[in-house]
């Protein structure tokens, strides 16, 4: 293991040379790594929805209120190279998403994002054919996480930031959060947002029951919320190059999007900030994953945003319907279609070569 000083002089040299993708080799005795074509055409499969932990965070937040343990199905290793070798994914984009951090005051939140970036910036610089990573900001102090992006993104090769959809429970929408909107718009950047916890929407014990609805409904739900205050507080006006990628099909925001557009003209009370019709910028600024598991989900996801728009996203290592063959087998889409949503629209969005 190099010292720290060889380790970051290595992946800023690494992040400045755009950590260009070379050729992998799978060992002996490991499955045979399956490799997508359309068209006769050999593609590159990007996936932005890939979660990890960096167990170097425990001694940081050891002794603090925020004291935990960071093991399971998230910690990188070989298994998530097999996975993505028998799906046919072949660079993920790596995201710490769980935003506990959130919780910290400046200097603590200072130390957990520099000790998890660092480490991000490890395991890509060990597997550069294979990973980049996004940054792990700390949004609850805007001028930080700016400061924070810009380290991860110049110095450690980061190809843009991780955020939740909400800081304690308050969107991250406001003016106060535009030094870290104009930090991303400035580094050329997209920000992908993962819901947190939406228990904040809703009444205690609202989620309670059968069915995990935290996750099935809450999840979508905190997604939707964020970019409906994204839009309608005027967020993608005031920073117009910004591009921001939202999990899990964006939420239920593609799927009921006429009741947004109209919500401006209908609703006396709307109070828009927004410049443009709120199609405009699912059109333009944000971007969904593939995450909706149905043949006419992911149909109406691109007839709503268009196949510019939409992204591929696994959810590894956590056991999801995988979304890939739906792309390939969609007959409304065109065979550049389908490389774009795979892993063209990526390749550019994350500066990938």
């Amino acid at each position: 293991m190099p010292d720290r000083r060889t380790f970051l002089k290595t992946v800023a040299y690494a992040g400045a040379a755009g950590l260009a993708l070379g050729p992998y080799s799978v060992s002996a005795g490991q499955p045979a790594r399956r490799k997508i074509s359309i068209g006769g055409h050999r593609v590159q499969v990007v996936d932005i929805h890939a979660h990890c932990g960096i167990p170097a965070v425990e001694k940081i937040v050891s002794g603090t209120p925020l004291e935990m343990t960071v093991g399971g199905i998230r910690l990188l290793g070989p298994r998530r190279l097999e996975r993505m070798d028998k799906l046919g994914v072949d660079i993920q984009a790596l995201s710490i998403n769980e935003y506990w951090w959130y919780a910290a005051d400046a200097d603590l939140a200072r130390r957990i994002t520099r000790t998890q970036d660092e480490g991000l910036a490890e395991w890509c610089a060990d597997h550069p054919d294979r990973f980049v990573a996004l940054s792990t900001v700390s949004l609850q102090h805007p001028d930080l996480a700016a400061e924070q992006l810009e380290y991860a993104v110049t110095k450690l090769g980061h190809r843009g930031a991780s955020i939740g959809g909400h800081v304690n429970g308050v969107p991250p929408s406001s003016e106060r959060f535009d030094p870290f909107w104009a930090k991303a718009e400035e580094l050329e950047v997209p920000v992908f947002m993962h819901p947190s916890s939406a228990e904040y929407l809703v009444k205690e014990g609202g989620f309670d029951g059968r069915g995990d609805l935290g996750n099935i409904i809450g999840n979508p739900l905190e997604t939707t919320t964020f970019l409906s205050h994204m839009i309608f507080d005027g967020v993608f006006d005031r920073f117009p190059q910004l591009k921001v990628c939202a999990a899990h099909g964006g939420g239920y925001l593609p799927s009921y999007l006429g009741r947004t557009e109209v919500a401006c003209d209908v609703r006396g009370n709307a109070n828009c900030a927004n410049q443009k019709r709120p199609s405009e910028y699912l059109k333009s600024q944000i971007l969904a994953d593939s995450m909706v598991f149905t043949d006419e989900g992911l149909r109406h996801l691109v007839a709503e945003m268009g196949a510019g728009q939409v992204v591929y996203g696994t959810d590894l290592p956590f056991s999801w319907p995988d979304t890939l063959d739906l792309i390939l087998n969609a007959s409304y889409l065109s065979d550049a279609e389908k490389e774009a949503i795979l892993g063209g629209n990526l390749l550019k969005l994350l500066q990938i070569s």
